[in-house]
């Protein structure tokens, strides 16, 4: 981008808080001065701030939004019509019957200059306007053939990446038309942190394994509500994410319904409930539930093309799923709320928080801080912490014979190096210092504790036996001298 150009894009608001990579990204496709039609497609879980991004670039280069509601197709040109009208100043919104004529209208926006045109929730439109996909590809093409001048910019926006990718898959109309495709995503634990105004890591850790970095929770649903300091954790836990007055804590609820259109959704919460349990494959999850495999790979597949699972390959076994929940009020929900829902609407929260502290830190916090630990060796970690460059961070079982069962191993780092070292932060060490004792193979740094801890300071691993060395190609023992910051 030159300089002029910089100057005449709009800069970003200072109400948005980091997301200058997806500002950038956006202002340059709404005022790309080029000749064409351009189309963009905008996606992103809930409450992740596609509308806050995209209302925000309209007020900035003064373009058109239209809300997009599930209504009938007669209702959705009426109301497009209607904000057509007061965005152009006409006398009386345009009649039309037909989405050929509502599209046209749109396009027309740019005949003279780039105009960013927005429809948000667009599967939404869609899902009672089966045939618009195939109207705007029509448009784009006469568009293309007779008016090459004309510069609309047009922006379709919602749903998750796996929704709008299945809108524009390979049988879609509109496929390969789109020359922006943005995936809003959450912000990473750092990003959460100095988001939230925390900076004491372990209650950034503990705030984040239960919103996550979902930016619209903390002033939409707790109005803003942020723990004062690690001795407010518990408190402001009762007085938000388990306080039925409070949005959050129908929250997780929503997310289901919103996302899953399914009218077995006990099964949804069964599989979930299983996952917080510390069951991460699809067999043991069937075993746990005593349902059908295939019953339970239907739903795992459902739910992972939805985000709301991530389905890895285990760090070791070849062939081998391990899912986990990709939103962090889903687990905490499935793990505390939802198994004592009627003692958090008719007790004392306080008290019901009590009794329940240490699942939160067994079955949410300690298997959420070994995701964090994953990350950063992925992601963060510097060359020295694992004697090379990490490529991959994963966890995986290896065999155990002398106890005639497996190891889980919750972050196995994978580089370059022959030999690497790794070291996994203890969940109850001040400022996440103090290492595990870790094992390399070949050239995996395995952290691999005996089981994830259980309070909050958990007692360290013991050593291995010879026979598990063995069973694991000889690893050997030695401490970690790398040490995981965050």
């Amino acid at each position: 981008m030159s300089p002029s150009d910089a100057a005449a894009h709009p800069a970003k608001p200072d109400r948005i808080f980091d997301r200058e990579s997806e500002w950038a990204q956006l202002v340059e496709f709404a005022c790309d001065p080029h000749p064409g039609a351009t189309l963009g497609l905008v996606s992103g879980q809930r409450r992740h701030g596609k509308t806050f991004l995209l209302e925000a670039l309209i007020r900035a280069t003064g373009g058109f939004y239209f809300d997009g509601q599930a209504a009938a197709e007669a209702e959705s040109l009426r109301r497009l019509a209607d904000r057509l009208a007061e965005y152009t100043g006409a006398a009386r919104p345009p009649c039309w019957h037909r989405w050929e004529e509502a599209v046209e209208a749109l396009l027309a926006l740019g005949d003279r200059q780039p105009v960013p045109v927005v429809i948000d929730d667009f599967p939404d439109v869609v899902g009672h306007s089966p045939a618009l996909p195939s109207v705007l590809y029509g448009a784009y093409r006469r568009l293309h053939r007779a008016h090459q001048n004309s510069r609309p910019r047009l922006i379709l926006s919602g749903g998750s990446p796996a929704v709008m990718g299945r809108l524009f898959s390979r049988t879609s109309p509109l496929h390969g038309l789109a020359s922006l495709k943005l995936v809003v995503q959450p912000f990473d634990f750092r990003k959460a942190a100095s988001f939230w105004g925390i900076q004491d890591p372990r209650l950034a850790v503990q705030v984040h394994a239960i919103v996550g970095g979902t930016p619209a929770y903390r002033g939409d649903l707790v109005c803003d509500d942020v723990p004062a300091g690690p001795e407010d954790f518990d408190a402001w836990v009762c007085r938000t994410v388990l306080n039925p007055r409070v949005p959050l804590f129908w929250e997780a609820r929503h997310l289901l319904e919103g996302e899953l259109d399914h009218a077995d959704r006990a099964l949804f919460h069964s599989v979930l409930v299983a996952v917080v349990c510390r069951c991460s494959t699809a067999g043991g999850i069937a075993e746990y539930l005593g349902a059908s495999l295939n019953d339970v790979s239907h739903v795992l597949a459902v739910m992972q093309s939805h985000g709301l699972l991530h389905g890895e390959p285990d760090a070791f076994r070849q062939g081998l799923t391990r899912y986990r929940i990709a939103e962090p009020l889903l687990a905490f929900e499935h793990a505390v709320a939802w198994p004592h829902r009627v003692s958090f609407e008719q007790e004392d929260a306080a008290g019901v928080w009590r009794r329940v502290r240490t699942t939160f830190d067994s079955a949410v916090a300690a298997p959420h801080f070994a995701q964090l630990c994953r990350e950063w060796a992925a992601q963060y970690a510097p060359s020295t912490a694992f004697g090379g460059e990490s490529r991959t961070a994963a966890r995986g079982t290896v065999p155990d014979p002398a106890r005639h069962t497996r190891l889980d191993a919750e972050v196995v780092v994978r580089g370059r190096s022959v030999a690497g070292r790794g070291s996994c932060s203890r969940w109850g060490s001040p400022a996440g210092t103090k290492p595990w004792t870790s094992t390399t193979w070949n050239s995996c740094a395995i952290c691999c504790p005996s089981s994830l801890p259980r309070a909050r300071t958990p007692a360290r691993p013991s050593r291995p036996a010879t026979a598990r060395a063995d069973s694991a190609r000889n690893c050997g023992l030695r401490r970690p001298e790398a040490r995981c910051s965050w």
